[in-house]
């Protein structure tokens, strides 16, 4: 079996791979229109964009950003694009509207469940609106919500497991506790939508992610009622990363052991790259708070060691002794920086070997119970 599309409403990806959107300043336009090329969904981080850009981080200067994002992508690629917007940004609302204005596929929204989502979009608009959740009770509730409130339900979900980098929507004593694996999860949510995709007599796709490394992982994935995957990680070690060398060289150079899980200053758990800035934190030091940005809602700037937006912006610029790296649990097994299409190329080649030695086995099995 050949590795399936993938289908969201009336888009068809041909490669059910969406690059995780991933912030600050890490999948731009250069990165998603790269992934949307190989056939995949090529995803922009709305976060920070003004600051990326030296134009402050105002709502007019990130929307500016975002839409100039989307225009250059779309130069590039006739592909699909997608952008990652963060419930728990200041200015989800103007990054909102921004994406649909400037026509993009799909908004993925996590941070926070996006309880409102539907009401931004704008008649003869196709935009297709994705929650990130971490739960099937969360994606039960969108759906509720969504229904009663909008008469529309979900075009897909992505549910994101605790071996993801970044933030986590986890409690810290869950991220390594069987119970929430993406395995177990991923069932979990299948059942819990299934009586909303009765209502609407149409399949509401999930795709996973976090800890998705392989073509192997892709087909087990599917193979369990994923109708997709979503790889971060794997997309920072390529050519086409909009992050600095330095940054794409400190998941190379990371072992199991730098890998760690903080408390942000958001108060969430988040796994990350540990170096001298994380250690430092851990020490006790604190870096001096003057907050510019006030990009986070529940981000209090005369409280937290250090600002995580500035934390973050001077990682991806490569001045890792001013920052940190997010990165998922598996970042150690990265060796090894190449062009987005060897990377896609290698993963369905996996996917297809995959599928090939289950087959084998199904039909050894089959023969064995005939005999």
């Amino acid at each position: 079996m050949q590795m399936p599309s993938l289908e969201i409403g009336d888009l068809t990806c041909r490669v059910p791979i969406i690059q995780g959107g991933m912030g600050i300043g890490i999948s731009l336009s250069g990165l998603a229109a790269a992934v949307a090329n190989q056939g995949g969904i090529g995803v922009i981080s709305s976060v920070g964009l003004g600051l990326l850009n030296a134009c402050g981080n105002s709502a007019e200067a990130n929307d500016k950003v975002l839409a100039q994002e989307i225009q250059k992508a779309r130069a590039m690629t006739d592909g699909i694009l997608g952008v990652n917007i963060m419930v728990a940004l200041t200015n989800f609302t103007e990054l909102v509207e921004t994406a649909i204005r400037e026509k993009v596929d799909i908004i993925f929204s996590g941070a926070g469940l996006p309880m409102d989502l539907p009401k931004y979009l704008i008649d003869g608009m196709k935009t297709k609106l994705v929650p990130i959740v971490s739960s099937g009770r969360a994606a039960a509730l969108i759906c509720r919500r969504w229904l009663k409130t909008f008469d529309y339900l979900p075009d897909a979900f992505v549910l994101e497991g605790p071996k993801a980098g970044g933030h986590l929507g986890f409690r810290p004593e869950q991220i390594q506790d069987e119970a929430y694996s993406l395995e177990k999860l991923l069932p979990e949510l299948l059942e819990a939508i299934k009586p909303f995709e009765a209502m609407a007599k149409r399949r509401i796709p999930v795709i996973a992610g976090g800890g998705v490394y392989t073509g192997g992982d892709i087909h087990k994935m599917i193979s369990s009622g994923a109708a997709g995957v979503q790889m971060g990680t794997r997309f920072v070690a390529t050519d086409e990363c909009d992050a600095d060398r330095a940054f794409k060289q400190a998941y190379i150079d990371a072992t199991e052991e730098d890998v760690e899980i903080i408390i942000s200053p958001v108060g969430l758990p988040g796994r990350v790259i540990r170096n001298t800035f994380i250690e430092s934190i851990n020490r006790g030091e604190r870096k001096p708070v003057q907050c510019p940005f006030q990009c986070l809602t529940h981000c209090d700037g005369t409280k937290t060691p250090y600002c995580i937006a500035k934390a973050l912006l001077c990682a991806a610029r490569g001045k890792l002794m001013q920052g940190f790296a997010f990165a998922g649990e598996n970042v150690s097994r990265v060796k090894e920086i190449v062009s987005v299409q060897t990377l896609i190329d290698s993963l369905v080649a996996e996917y297809n070997a995959a599928s090939q030695y289950a087959g084998t086995i199904i039909d050894k099995m089959t023969a064995e119970t005939a005999g």
